[in-house]
């Protein structure tokens, strides 16, 4: 007899929590992919308690015309470095759309 409660589900962030963690090859793969569809890159990130239910703080504006993938890793750890409890997120915002082309966590808070 099946019952509630006898399975177990994990919380989940963006798209890719329901995959293995990026290795740092594939997140730079994912920035290239930003980068390569001209989109503008920006960071946000969040106390992992308030992160389901609160708009996320950006971390400076978004890096409108970068090209530099390097910027962007040196950006993210800059955030990590001040936010070392909070989850971090990469966007592509896409100006042509107005939307966000692609967005997932980088690093996930304790």
């Amino acid at each position: 007899m099946y019952e509630a409660g006898d399975y177990q589900t994990q919380h989940t962030l963006e798209t890719f929590g329901f995959l293995p963690k990026l290795t740092p090859e594939e997140i730079q793969q994912q920035i290239a992919y930003i980068l390569a569809n001209g989109w503008s890159p920006a960071i946000e990130h969040e106390d992992p308690r308030r992160a389901t239910d609160h708009y996320w703080t950006m971390w400076k504006l978004p890096f409108f015309g970068e090209t530099n993938l390097q910027s962007v890793l040196d950006e993210l750890e800059a955030c990590r470095r001040s936010y070392p409890d909070h989850h971090i997120r990469l966007l592509g915002y896409d100006s042509y759309s107005q939307t966000q082309g692609h967005s997932f966590v980088v690093f996930e808070g304790r």
